[in-house]
């Protein structure tokens, strides 16, 4: 019997604005339609990261959430860095995602400390970035998404882009990257939720997890007919 699959969630409460927990639903739904067990597990201020977590899923917030969970986060940076080297999956939208960079400026100039697990430092712009996105990733096909952020990341020499922008901006206005990667460890700027809208994403990331764990199983096929219509109907949507 396959031992439960560790969920963590960080912040639900304080980095949810725009619906981010929706990826952590989608996990757990499509492990639960296969009988695959799981625990969750809701990590906020002052409480610990399990040091055996298999998914490690954060979403977005405002600034001021940001600077509200800087000083506890970097108490559980050592245990995230640990997670992240050794290939734990991670997915962190938006807000999340900058906090795995090194620092975040905003617009009142303040710098906020990030974990640095990805090589990227984000400044906030004078305008936001809104729209619909559309991007490809190696290995996961295309993605979909909205974007609504004002900062604008810059990916170090030791960063690799999550995705590269077939319609939006992404990362900075020129518009070709988005989002950074290391090891498993996916930053993005995509709402939607990006799991919802992508469920052969979600099966990736999945795949990821259980193939970290030595699991060898083959994920029993979803019936996602509604879910693939809404995903090419998303890319037709005008910014």
């Amino acid at each position: 019997m396959i031992e439960p699959i560790k969920i963590v969630h960080l912040y639900p409460k304080e980095m949810n604005i725009y619906g981010d927990t929706g990826n952590r639903i989608v996990i757990e739904k499509r492990l639960s339609w296969r009988g695959i067990p799981f625990k969750s597990y809701l990590v906020g201020v002052g409480q610990n990261v399990p040091e055996d977590a298999d998914f490690v899923i954060g979403g977005g917030g405002q600034d001021a959430a940001q600077g509200g969970i800087e000083k506890d986060l970097l108490n559980k940076a050592s245990t995230l860095k640990k997670l992240a080297d050794s290939g734990v999956v991670m997915l962190m939208i938006c807000g999340m995602y900058q906090l795995f960079g090194k620092k975040f400026v905003t617009n009142e100039g303040k710098s906020i400390k990030g974990l640095g697990i990805l090589d990227v430092e984000t400044i906030a712009g004078e305008g936001r970035i809104i729209g619909n996105i559309v991007s490809t990733v190696p290995e996961m096909g295309e993605i979909v998404g909205y974007e609504n952020h004002s900062g604008r990341t810059h990916l170090g020499d030791d960063a690799q882009p999550f995705a590269r922008v077939i319609s939006g901006i992404g990362n900075e206005e020129a518009g070709e990257l988005e989002g950074a990667r290391y090891k498993n460890v996916f930053g993005s700027y995509m709402h939607g939720p990006i799991l919802s809208k992508n469920p052969h994403f979600a099966d990736g990331l999945i795949k990821l997890a259980l193939e970290r764990r030595g699991i060898e199983i083959s994920l029993k096929k979803l019936d996602d007919s509604i879910t693939e219509k809404a995903h090419q109907l998303a890319k037709l949507r005008p910014r």
